[in-house]
């Protein structure tokens, strides 16, 4: 695909109890970015280079995808789990996220369980990278990685949303 190809994608915002949640997905509904913002910018800069979209179309709503961003925040903390998402990197970060959607909810692991169950358990520092670099928040449910002892750690949307998060899954 040349730089010159058009690549559309189509991203609506909806309101939850922590902020408005916009995600972006591609043309076959796969999600390229997610999060808890109202800007659709701030998310097209965390998408691969090879899948980012060069023009956004507004939508109300992105059918399935936006009806389980409101059932999960409704309750439903399975909505998310059926939903497609592609993102790019390397190996390792792409087996990292598919890990991440295996951790259910209501049982968060730490940085280092997460590496483990990676498949590179001494690779802690390489596990909370795949967290930090991870377009698609919720869908990618990298808040449900935490320090250990329980320390939140860190989360691109800010502490209370993963506070929240963790409380709504608990």
């Amino acid at each position: 695909m040349s730089d010159s190809t058009l690549r559309l994608a189509d991203v609506a915002t909806v309101d939850t109890p922590i902020g408005p949640f916009t995600t972006i997905v591609d043309t076959d509904g796969a999600v390229l970015a997610s999060g808890w913002t109202g800007d659709a910018s701030t998310l097209t800069g965390l998408i691969h280079a090879t899948l980012r979209p060069t023009e956004l179309r507004q939508r109300d709503s992105l059918g399935a995808v936006t009806k389980a961003v409101v059932d999960y925040h409704a309750g439903d903390l399975t909505a998310i789990d059926a939903i497609p998402v592609r993102q790019q990197s390397g190996e390792f970060l792409v087996h990292a996220w598919e890990v991440l959607r295996k951790v259910p909810a209501g049982e968060p692991v730490t940085y280092t369980e997460f590496a483990g169950l990676s498949g590179r358990p001494a690779a802690t520092r390489a596990a909370a990278n795949a967290c930090a670099r991870n377009s698609a928040a919720l869908f990618v449910p990298c808040h449900r990685v935490l320090r250990i002892g329980g320390a939140l750690g860190g989360f691109r949307w800010g502490l209370e949303a993963k506070a929240w998060l963790l409380t709504h899954e608990g």
